[in-house]
């Protein structure tokens, strides 16, 4: 009992009669200190029953673990504290018992029991914390323990605890791999996790355990990238990484078909006059020809992953914006490749670890896309603070990014490197001078006088480093530059660097022709020091030498016998060998005589100039952003990046069918099946706000969705048919449900009645056009149930207050702007083009923009054959052809309707307007509020929808609403006007709201106006699509600010 104050006396504290001594850290003794008893005091602290010295006690423990103590002899005494309440203690505790588990094996097992209580737990952080610690019990006889709890964890309904689960996984799998099979089967569940905070666990799990099992992505694919944006920034690394490998074994290379295509359309195009010469029989057999070309078309799902992880360049990350970068590299198309550029430059200013590895990468990709770095050239330039590696490898990028427009500059720059007090840095400078005079023929001579002058440097090693290059360079033209070679000559005295010494002597006998005099003079002054030279050099004399007496054997042949005499007793085996085998091929011999004949051509063959390439030419086979490619060698674990497929697998595998328990028609569940991919992120909320809102929209009597997904309704007038409803009958009311769109031409009218007729015959069938034919409007305008839901809308109505909108104004305008020039008539030779965004439902398409393209004849001649011709569009969009018109009158026009899959996107839509004679390229751009339908919400719908697209889905403006532009009227009109939305009712009237869904994906898309009566006013925009939603918000305030 006496061994504890004499311990604190040693250690000069002092404790209370009840209380132990805690004054003084046990871990801060020495470390060789003999005292066996020193943590009798921490025991004492563990045992008591106050919490607080409980904690006290753990800190020091834990610190006493972090300075490389043993605290094992504590064991007994933690592991008591398991079952503490207090949850900061037992948090200690586990830190604890994770570090001591593996060495005190036996121990551990003895506290098995109280981790399997501690998962059972009602706190979300012991469950978690009692399976981490575990599965960090690195015992074989507990695997069947530690699997169970792995699977009752993954079904935890804490997605906390379900991460923990994610994480144990490859603990077990390192620990017993033949549970590989039942923990594929935990995997797979919480790969169908919805939940961000699992997403990045689970995805490193599987890269982990079983990577090879892709099938186990396909249903999960669409949730991960919708996930992705929302994923904490290593689970997106880990992500991004595992979905680079799987677009390439699912998805065609967009590169090698981008080519093709190319190649296509310039055939077509510089074959255009020959067609036409040939004439129109020609011209028919060129168009049969055409389509049995296949042009790329992205995959959709392709173009998803790129385009929700294009907003992660934005990233604080460096990490996740490599793994993006890497990802646009490997998989997009050259085109689109450009955008992170940008977005690596940014990183440059970051700590010198990541501009090392993000310079590498950027060195990769600078060799095949250079112009994607050219405009950030100056971003490159070297600082005088950079350290030696970073120094070299801007270097390199500067050296790949040169070229004939920017090599003045870049010359300029190495001129000042040059004077640097690196000498690494000084010698890479040289070579990257080399390499430009190699790539870029018209500076040779530049480059080459520039380096003779440092031939006089002080420093030797800048004299060595260019002597060495000049020696490349001078294999390119070596006729012209004999003056050189013997300016080299001269240097053998001063230089004595080996490498310089011997590149100067293999200059001097590959070209001894053109320095007859000095060559010979030259072996001579070697022959003297030979025995002092270095290997390297000793080689190159002895190859000299072989020279000059096959082509001066008059001056040179003694020197050569002594030469190879020295030679022959060299030290180095090599030297010896060379010797040897150089006298019995030039020297004629009796047996060697055959030989000796073809000695000259043996030693005086042309030789091809070196090709001067970078370092990370080849570096691209490994993954970018991966340790392989920064070691330039295959690491450990490390997954090869699979071979684009040459045919596009079956894209169908990345489906996810929906839930027999959605009550809905067999109809709409055909249809919700073969629903666009876009909106997942909206079919993981449940198909029960679908079928909910689907009949709130019933009661309201606006117009009804067949699907929550289309963006395309059913019956786009009947709120305004109901008005004349009451004074028609009903055979006129039929005729008027045809669309506005369709009016505009005899032919259009033909081709919907055609269509009409043949919906209403196949009324069963599942195809998309039939959700816009009149004959569905029909019989949807005529049902009970849609007569209810307008006597309930008038009365709604008439209840609430007269701020809300009139039917009317619910529906934007049937035309979006004005018509718009296409083709000028004097550039089209009397050939005049408008066109408007008619706002109908495309007939072909739902998810095309309807586009009426006006045409007129103001010549004396008819223009026949107007068609549209090979369009090269970006990718993603596509366009339905109208007919062809045969011939158009002097004077007269007509009118055409043409559909447009601009893919949410407001790229313009490029192709080919032709006749007989002539090919008119135009092109169509859309406004952003052109991308879009009007839906119809309730306003608590809309409220939330509106809560689930927060944070970055969410786009605020202010601005200051003119005196012109305050009434409802003018609001709302400026608004329709600018973006095709529905009104949303509202019982506030210095509020609006406005809804819409995109046509290609359908994302939702929902404005809000606040207004105030001083003018003031914020304009709020929540979509799904950030890019879509901050142009919106441009092109709305600027409409109504006007």
């Amino acid at each position: 009992m006496s061994a504890a104050p004499a311990y604190n006396e040693d250690k000069g504290g002092s404790a209370g009669p009840g209380e132990p001594e805690y004054g003084h850290d046990p871990a801060s003794g020495g470390i060789f200190s003999s005292d066996y008893k020193r943590h009798d005091d921490l025991k004492a602290m563990l045992d008591t029953n106050k919490d607080s010295l409980k904690l006290e006690a753990m800190k020091r423990i834990v610190a006493m673990i972090a300075r490389g103590k043993n605290a094992s002899d504590l064991f007994p005494a933690v592991v008591k504290n398991v079952a503490c309440k207090n949850i900061e203690v037992k948090k200690l505790v586990y830190v604890y018992l994770v570090r001591y588990a593996e060495e005190q094996q036996d121990l551990a097992l003895l506290s098995i029991s109280t981790f399997q209580r501690g998962l059972k737990d009602p706190n979300q952080l012991i469950r978690a914390s009692a399976l981490r610690v575990l599965s960090s019990i690195r015992v074989p006889i507990i695997v069947p323990i530690m699997m169970l709890a792995i699977k009752e964890a993954a079904s935890d309904m804490s997605p906390y605890v379900r991460k923990t689960a994610a994480h144990a996984i490859p603990k077990l799998y390192s620990l017993d791999s033949d549970q590989k099979d039942q923990l594929i089967e935990v995997i797979e569940k919480l790969l169908a996790d919805k939940t961000t905070l699992v997403a990045g666990s689970v995805v490193m799990a599987f890269e982990e355990v079983c990577p090879e099992r892709i099938d186990l992505i396909h249903k999960n694919y669409r949730k991960l990238c919708n996930l992705l944006i929302d994923v904490e920034e290593w689970g997106q690394v880990v992500i991004i990484s595992m979905l680079t490998r799987y677009a390439r074994t699912q998805f065609l290379s967009p590169t090698q078909n981008e080519s093709l295509l190319e190649e296509n359309s310039e055939k077509a195009f510089y074959g255009s006059e020959e067609d036409e010469a040939k004439g129109p029989g020609s011209e028919e057999a060129a168009s049969t020809a055409l389509p049995t070309r296949k042009p790329y078309v992205m995959d959709p799902d392709h173009r998803l992953l790129l385009r929700n992880t294009k907003p992660l360049l934005q990233s604080r990350s460096a990490a996740v914006v490599m793994a993006v970068a890497q990802l646009y590299f490997h998989l997009a198309p050259k085109a689109e490749v450009g955008v992170i550029a940008k977005a690596l430059v940014r990183l440059l200013r970051s700590h010198s670890e990541v501009q090392y590895v993000v310079l590498q990468n950027v060195a990769t990709m600078s060799i095949k896309r250079r112009g994607m770095f050219e405009p950030y050239l100056k971003s490159f330039y070297i600082r005088s603070t950079d350290p030696t590696q970073i120094k070299i490898l801007k270097l390199e990028v500067l050296t790949n990014l040169a070229n004939e427009t920017n090599i003045p500059t870049v010359l300029r720059e190495f001129q000042t490197y040059i004077r640097s007090m690196d000498k690494d840095f000084v010698a890479a400078t040289i070579q990257a001078i080399g390499r430009c005079a190699t790539n870029i023929g018209r500076v040779r001579d530049t480059c080459l006088n520039g380096l003779v002058q440092l031939l006089s440097n002080r420093d030797e090693l800048v004299v060595a480093e260019s002597v060495v290059v000049i020696k490349k360079l001078l294999q390119m033209q070596p006729a012209q530059h004999g003056e050189i070679i013997k300016h080299l000559a001269k240097l053998t005295d001063n230089i004595q660097v080996p490498m310089a010494r011997a590149s100067i002597l293999w200059l001097i006998g590959e070209y001894c022709e053109h320095v007859p005099r000095i060559a010979p003079d030259v072996l001579r002054k070697m022959a003297k020091s030979f025995t002092a030279e270095e290997d390297i050099v000793k080689l190159q004399v002895i190859n000299l030498a072989a020279k000059l007496y096959l082509t001066n054997s008059k001056q040179t042949k003694l020197l050569t016998q002594y030469v190879l005499s020295l030679a022959k007793y060299d030290q180095n085996y090599d030297i010896r060998d060379r010797a040897r085998f150089t006298r019995q091929l030039i020297v004629p011999s009796e047996q060697g005589g055959a030989l000796s004949r073809h000695a000259k051509k043996l030693f005086l063959a042309p030789k091809p100039a070196p090709v001067l390439e970078s370092s990370f030419k080849d570096r691209d086979h490994f993954q970018l952003g991966s340790l392989s490619h920064l070691l330039n060698a295959k690491a450990t674990g490390y997954q090869e990046l699979p071979d684009w497929p040459e045919e596009a697998p079956d894209p169908s595998v990345r489906n996810v069918e929906v839930p027999e328990w959605t009550k809905c028609s067999n109809r709409e569940k055909r249809k919700e099946k073969e629903k666009p991919f876009y909106s997942d992120s909206e079919g993981e909320s449940g198909p029960t706000e679908s079928a909910d809102s689907g009949e709130e929209m019933g009661r309201a009597g606006a117009c009804k969705w067949p699907s929550r997904l289309d963006p395309s309704p059913v019956c786009p007038l009947s709120s305004s048919e109901q008005s004349e409803e009451e004074g028609k009958k009903k055979k006129m009311k039929k005729r008027k449900k045809v669309p506005e769109g369709q009016e505009g031409g005899s032919s259009s009218d033909e081709g919907s009645d055609s269509s009409s007729s043949s919906s209403e015959s196949e009324m069963t069938s599942e195809t998309e056009e039939e959700q816009v034919e009149p004959a569905s409007w029909r019989k949807k305008t005529v049902s009970a149930g849609t007569r209810l839901g307008l006597a309930l809308y008038w009365w709604v109505i008439s209840v609430l207050p007269t701020s809300l909108p009139d039917p009317h104004q619910l529906l934007s305008p049937v035309s979006g702007a004005g018509r718009q020039e296409l083709l000028h008539r004097v550039a089209g030779e009397g050939l005049a083009v408008d066109y408007t965004f008619s706002r109908q439902p495309f007939s072909g398409d739902p998810h095309m923009v309807s586009v009426h393209i006006h045409f007129s004849n103001s010549s004396d001649t008819p223009i026949k054959g107007l068609h549209v011709g090979t369009p090269k569009l970006p990718p993603g969009i596509s366009i339905q052809e109208f007919p062809e018109i045969e011939s158009l009158a002097p004077g007269e026009s007509t009118t055409v309707v043409m559909g447009i899959n601009f893919c949410d996107s407001t790229q313009a839509a490029n192709f080919q307007l032709c006749t007989q004679t002539r090919q008119f390229y135009v092109s169509i751009q859309p406004p952003v509020g052109e991308l879009m339908a009007p839906v119809f919400l309730s306003e608590n719908e809309f409220k939330k929808e509106q809560a689930k697209l927060t944070g970055m889905n969410e786009i605020t403006e202010k601005l200051t609403l003119p005196d012109t532009c305050r009434s409802d009227h003018i609001v709302v009109q400026k608004v329709t006007a600018t973006a095709n939305l529905g009104r949303v009712p509202c019982g506030t009237s210095d509020e609006y709201r406005f809804a819409g869904r995109t046509l290609t994906s359908g994302s939702l898309v929902l404005l809000t106006l606040d207004t105030r009566p001083t003018g003031a006013a914020q304009l709020t925009v929540n979509s799904e699509k950030m890019v879509i939603g901050t142009m919106l918000v441009k092109d709305v305030v600027q409409a109504l600010t006007q």
